[in-house]
């Protein structure tokens, strides 16, 4: 069946098929019961550096490889149709291999090449151009390999929608991926139910050829309501604070004060009558 070394192997949603990239450079689509090819394209990539392939919505195929002048492209193909791409995209000239995660919940496939230091996003739709470029996620740092948590690992009460384990020289390094968003409810639009860890066939029931529908669970279960904080009047606090905020005025301050007021009118009294006798003066 396969020629040469295999560079990727992958299943379906439902666990009736699996896509595999070979050396050989050809991407095939096997029935592991029936030990057959149903699928096979020679060169989804002109290039001869390695290729992967994975399942991505509704079936299609999504693959990541090189063309003849060695610029990275990533692809997403037609199963029905295996002859032209339904969108060809080149990405740049780094000799990194792109491995590519996909998040069926999102529509998200995110590309991480490795020895690269960036990650990069898009979203998969039934639109032209198909293949829709989001952002990019970069840091300082080469990574050497990387792995993908289960959408059922993530934190909802932060929004975080992926979360990446960056492999470096000598550590992994997490790399979280949230929505700035502050709320104090389950997002539903950021998390749709997901697949869960129970199976829905049996090992005997798939080997007879039952295919089973993925069991869906929701994440809102995980989700923890941050503790709003019930405003209380504290009655003493509030007599003592808004004693200091009104301090005593005694009886002494207040006489010294007014007898501040009079010695400054008699002053200025004092004032006005030297005033006159000049003006009286100068007239003369």
């Amino acid at each position: 069946m396969h020629t040469d070394m295999i560079y990727s192997a992958c299943w379906n949603a439902t666990g009736s098929q699996i896509i595999t990239a070979c050396k050989d450079k050809k991407i095939r689509v096997i029935d592991p019961r029936q030990g057959s090819v149903v699928l096979e394209k020679d060169k989804p990539h002109e290039g001869s550096r390695p290729v992967r392939a994975i399942f991505v919505s509704e079936g299609k195929i999504l693959t990541t490889g090189f063309s003849r002048m060695s610029e990275r492209q990533v692809a997403l193909w037609d199963p029905k149709s295996l002859e032209e791409p339904l969108t060809l995209q080149e990405l740049d000239t780094s000799s990194g291999v792109l491995l590519p995660f996909f998040d069926p919940d999102t529509g998200i496939v995110y590309l991480c090449g490795k020895g690269d230091s960036s990650i990069r996003y898009f979203e998969i739709t039934d639109e032209q151009p198909y293949v829709h470029y989001l952002s990019m996620y970069t840091s300082k740092e080469s990574q050497r390999g990387l792995g993908y948590m289960p959408k059922r690992g993530l934190e909802v009460n932060k929004c975080e929608i992926a979360r990446f384990y960056k492999l470096h020289e000598r550590k992994c390094e997490p790399i979280v991926m949230t929505v700035p968003r502050k709320s104090d409810v389950f997002q539903e639009d950021l998390y749709p139910d997901t697949a869960g860890p129970e199976p829905s066939v049996e090992a005997d029931d798939w080997f007879a050829g039952r295919d089973g529908e993925l069991i869906f669970i929701s994440l809102k279960d995980g989700f923890v309501a941050t503790k709003t904080r019930e405003f209380k009047v504290n009655k003493t606090l509030l007599a003592k604070t808004t004693a200091t905020a009104r301090p005593s005025t005694k009886d002494t301050d207040l006489q010294s004060v007014l007898d501040e007021v009079k010695k400054l009118k008699s002053t200025v009294e004092e004032q006005k009558k030297r005033i006159c006798e000049l003006e009286k003066k100068v007239g003369k």
